[in-house]
């Protein structure tokens, strides 16, 4: 009985199987786009996919083609497919801006780009699609039920690239690039107000100077000194609470002495001159 029950299902699926590939090259258009409709209703994405594609070109410019475009986008957005379903959903926006569905594709969208962007530390071009479109979603629907949820993946991604730029930065006092270090931290300060890295960007702006400057030659060795002090002093500032301070201080005292040392060495040596 088992064994029959079996045969019977194997037999319906090829049947169905077989159905579905004669519509899909060689059916009318009139069946594919029943049977896609179908499939796409019943979840069948993948299945649906190339019979949309199949229709694409004879619905052009029919009203069939705005619900045929629309659940196109849709579909890959199921199958995860994140990059063709952010293409067909921005395409469906374009040609239907009056879609009583354009709000939905809106949001899909920018999801669509946000599922698609990658961890912080490989290329962000997705990352910033994502943020605009957010962006541009929460600005033209304030009053949306998902401008709350869209916020959140907006700053979400925002400090993704926070992330990355901090890390950057870090990479290079890691490597001892002090001077590319200070001026990495000096842009991601000013473009990053407000950051939850922005204690530790500082702290790594007074260390790169610190080390800048004790590891310097004479003569630029006490200026570059004065300036890690300056750091340090606004580190103190804002942050003098901060866990760190003692470590700083004990650089600091280190910075006082290189100081000292180094006017004393320069007096030396004008000195030794003038003899």
């Amino acid at each position: 009985m088992k064994k029959l029950v079996y045969i019977f299902l194997i037999a319906i699926l090829s049947v169905s199987c077989g159905e579905y590939q004669k519509v899909l090259n060689k059916g009318k258009n009139v069946d594919r786009y029943k049977m896609a409709e179908d499939l796409y209703k019943e979840g069948e994405y993948k299945k649906a996919i190339p019979l949309f594609e199949k229709l694409a070109g004879p619905y052009a410019g029919k009203p069939q083609m705005e619900r045929i475009q629309y659940m196109t986008a849709d579909s890959y957005y199921k199958t995860e497919d994140y990059a063709l379903a952010s293409y067909y959903y921005a395409k469906f926006i374009t040609n239907y801006p009056a879609s009583s569905k354009i709000e939905e594709a809106a949001f899909l969208s920018a999801h669509s780009y946000y599922m698609a962007s990658p961890d912080y530390s490989l290329d962000q071009k997705d990352t910033y699609k994502a943020m605009e479109a957010f962006q541009n979603f929460i600005i033209t629907y304030p009053d949306s039920e998902k401008t709350e949820e869209a916020n959140k993946y907006h700053k979400e991604l925002s400090n993704r690239l926070e992330k990355k730029d901090f890390e950057v930065a870090k990479q290079y006092y890691h490597t001892e690039y002090y001077q590319s270090a200070i001026a990495a931290f000096d842009i991601f300060n000013e473009e990053h107000l407000g950051s939850i890295y922005k204690e530790d960007a500082m702290y790594y702006t007074f260390k790169s100077s610190y080390e800048l400057g004790i590891h310097s030659v004479l003569s630029k060795k006490g200026q570059r000194l004065e300036d890690a002090m300056l750091e340090y002093e606004k580190f103190k500032k804002l942050y003098p609470d901060s866990k760190r301070i003692k470590e700083i201080d004990v650089l600091v005292a280190n910075i006082d002495r290189e100081i000292n040392k180094s006017k004393e060495n320069i007096a030396l040596i004008e000195s030794s001159d003038q003899k």
